[in-house]
Order: C-alpha cells, then structure tokens, then sequence
C-alpha cells in the first residue's frame, strides 16, 4: 500500500494536484463557490413557489396563484448567476496575478453583459433578457472573464496604461489606470456583439454541448465519483481536486434543473452537485455514515466503540474527516476497498431510479450540512421519494460495509487482547478467507 501510495504521488497525484491548482481553474472555482450563498438563497424560493404540500391546501393554492411574486428573489439570485460568478472569476483571477480585482471583476461583469444583446419592447423601451445571464450563460462568463482580466494583466505588463501623479488618491490612479484595458476590451466585445452580430452563447453552446452531454451519462457521474475516493483512499482531498474541474458542469445542470421547475417543465439533467451531495456522499466522501453506523451497532473493539461515538454527530452532517483520517480508511487496505466501492453502487442505483422516474431530479441547492434525508427532500422539490431513496442507500453501504468492518473489528479486539502481530495477521487471514 506504501509503495502504490508513493507510485499514486509521485504518477498520478502531483499532476492532477497541479492542474487542479492551475491558476485559471482556481479562479472559476472560487468565482462559482463566491455566488453559493445567491444560489441557495434564490434555489428556496423555488419550494416556496411550489411547496410540497397537498394541492388542495389553502397555501399551496395561495403560492401557485402568487408563484410569479414568489419567485422574483430566485429570479434575481440564483436565475442570473452568471452574472455573480463572472465577477467573482474576475476578482479572484485578478488577484492571482496582483493586479486590481476591483477593476477586473467590474471589467469582466462588463465584458459578459456586453456579449447579450438588449431587444426593444414597445411598453418598456431597450431590455436585457435574463436567459444567458444565468446557467445557460456560465461558460461564455468563464471565458469572457479570463479573457478580460489577461488583457488587463497584458496592459499592465506592457504599461499600455494611464500613469496618474502620486498625489492623486489610489482609487482614482486604479480607475485610471484601468481605462486602457477598459477600453480594449469593451470595444473588442462591441465588435463581436453589434457589428459582427455573432451571439457567443450560441457558439459556446455547440461547443461545448458534447461535454455537457457527456458529463450528465452513467459513465459521466461515476468517473468523478470513483476519482473523488480513489483519492481519498491515499490521503488526497478528492473532492478539492475533481470538484475544481467538475463543479462548473454541475452549476450548469444545476441552474437549468432550477429553470425547468420554476417553468412547471420537466428537469432536463439529472447529475448536478446537489445528485452527488444528497445520495451518493451520505456522512461524506466514501457514504460513511454507512460505516459509522456499522460501529455504533455492532462494534466490540472498545477503540471502535469510543470512536463511533465520538464521530457520530459530525458523520450526521456530512462531516467525515475525523472518519477518514480517525479510523483510518486513509491506506487501511481493509476499509478502501468499500470506501472506494459503495459511492459507485450508490451512484448507480440513485441514476437509474432518477431516470425512471422514481425520484424527482435536483433543482434546489441545500446546505450541505443538513442531514441526508432533509436535503435530499428539500433538493429535489420536496418528494418524499427522495428520504426513501437516502434510507435505501444507507441500508445499501451498511450492508456492504459491514463485512469489512467486521474484519477491521477482529483486528482491533486482537490488538487490544495483546496478541502478537504474527498471530493477528494468521487471524486475518482465517477472517478474510
């Protein structure tokens, strides 16, 4: 396990490490993970504006007759959130490179407003349409962001700027300084969108349609799943690495699932986060409230028995690092292999009952902390179908994890006995076989 372990680092890892830490990658995760609290607070809105309630009561009478009311907070938050995240790429990029993350969120936000075309409408006069500046619009925002600030990041190395006097206060010598770069990007964009008339969403969407596509298959939702603990396992964030290449996809998905339920339509995607979050990662990475459940029932090892306790209430809210380091599943080659196996089962029994149809697909963004049966029923919409589903899948990774756990019981009870490490491995052995 050691030497695999050092091969994992030296072949595997360090690679997928360093593009997980590639500067422009950060930046989109970190734009994405600044507009989360937007996101969670307009996704409630949507149970508000259809609560999950018998349609015959008053307030869901109410909610359906006043939904277009109701929904105006989502409308403003999480229905546009690109135009929260471009910024917030723009922010953190620029501030990756040391110049104004000011200057480069507000050009970048900018640059992405000038790629939508306002249409005229006869009552109002010149109106933006609000569909690209949410899910749909995310991936002209990534690009448009990194385009704008390395433009302004060029001019600045370049000194194409507006040198001010010292004595002028700072903020006035950066909005100077940043009036080259303004001016070079915004009028690039005005080329694109109102002389040429090419509309970059549509582009984009051809684009990258394969991908998305993709990404939403049965073999799309267990690549990153197998990756996030086959990491893990080794003592490696999984989800710091696959979630900073993967999480802009399941914004996405996310974004036009919540589209759809608040349009009465059916969901078109069935993987965003909020899939992996309620029903694969049950008490985290590896589902292992499965385990810990394992070792509050049936533990005799007195270590086991202290730790099951002591790692109950965290496992409860999908909070496992003490699990996985405590225990330890990090190189224990009896508790990787379920670690790594049980999230693929998981994976696939929640796909294929969403496919069906037994469970509604996720649209809302729940805290993560919640217990999994609460978010689970408030990320799907409030179908009770949903806790049925959590319940199965615990059921599902105590049953395979209770085999293994037996056998890492044993060892523990034969270590606490003080038996020889030569008789404990003979007893192993016997256990496994």
């Amino acid at each position: 396990m050691n030497n695999f372990a050092t091969w994992l680092e030296n072949k595997l890892s360090g690679p997928m490490t360093k593009l997980s830490n590639q500067r422009h990658l950060l930046a989109i995760r970190d734009g994405v993970i600044s507009a989360l609290p937007f996101i969670i607070f307009g996704s409630f809105f949507l149970i508000f504006a259809t609560p999950p309630l018998p349609e015959s009561w008053a307030i869901t009478k109410w909610a359906t007759e006043h939904a277009e009311e109701i929904l105006v907070p989502y409308r403003m938050t999480m229905f546009i959130m690109s135009l929260y995240i471009v910024f917030g790429i723009g922010y953190n990029l620029a501030k990756s490179y040391n110049l104004d993350p000011l200057s480069a969120g507000q050009l970048s936000t900018a640059a992405f407003l000038l790629t939508i075309a306002p249409t005229m409408d006869k009552k109002l006069g010149f109106v933006l349409p609000m569909t690209n500046l949410g899910g749909h619009g995310l991936f002209v925002a990534m690009f448009v962001a990194i385009f704008s600030v390395e433009i302004y990041r060029l001019c600045k190395n370049k000194n194409i700027t507006i040198k001010m006097p010292p004595q002028v206060p700072p903020s006035v010598s950066r909005s100077f300084e940043s009036l080259i770069p303004v001016v070079f990007v915004l009028g690039f964009m005005t080329v694109i969108t109102v002389i040429f008339q090419l509309d970059l969403h549509t582009l984009v969407d051809k684009i990258v349609g394969p991908l998305v596509f993709a990404g939403d298959t049965l073999p799309g939702v267990l690549v990153p799943v197998f990756l996030t603990t086959f990491f893990w396992a080794f003592g490696i964030h999984g989800m710091s690495i696959v979630g900073t290449i993967e999480r802009p996809l399941w914004e996405v998905y996310l974004a036009k699932n919540a589209e759809a339920h608040a349009a009465g339509e059916s969901l078109p995607h069935i993987a965003p986060e909020t899939f992996f979050q309620w029903f694969v990662w049950i008490g985290g990475a590896g589902a292992t409230l499965g385990l810990v459940i394992c070792i509050l029932l049936f533990a005799k090892s007195q270590f086991l028995k202290k730790f099951g306790k002591a790692v109950s209430i965290p496992s409860l809210f999908n909070i496992n690092e003490p699990v996985i380091f405590g225990l330890p599943i990090v190189l224990n080659p009896i508790m990787v292999i379920p670690f790594i196996l049980i999230p693929i089962v998981l994976t696939i029994i929640t796909y294929i009952a969403t496919i069906l149809g037994f469970v509604n697909a996720t649209s809302v963004m729940a805290p993560w902390t919640l217990p999994a049966p609460i978010g689970a029923y408030l990320a799907t919409g409030g179908d009770w179908r949903a806790i049925v589903l959590v319940l199965i899948n615990i059921t599902v990774s105590v049953i395979i994890y209770f085999p293994f756990f037996k056998i890492y019981d044993r060892k523990m009870v034969l270590e606490e006995s003080g038996e020889s490490k030569e008789q404990i491995e003979e007893d192993m052995k016997q256990d496994i076989s």
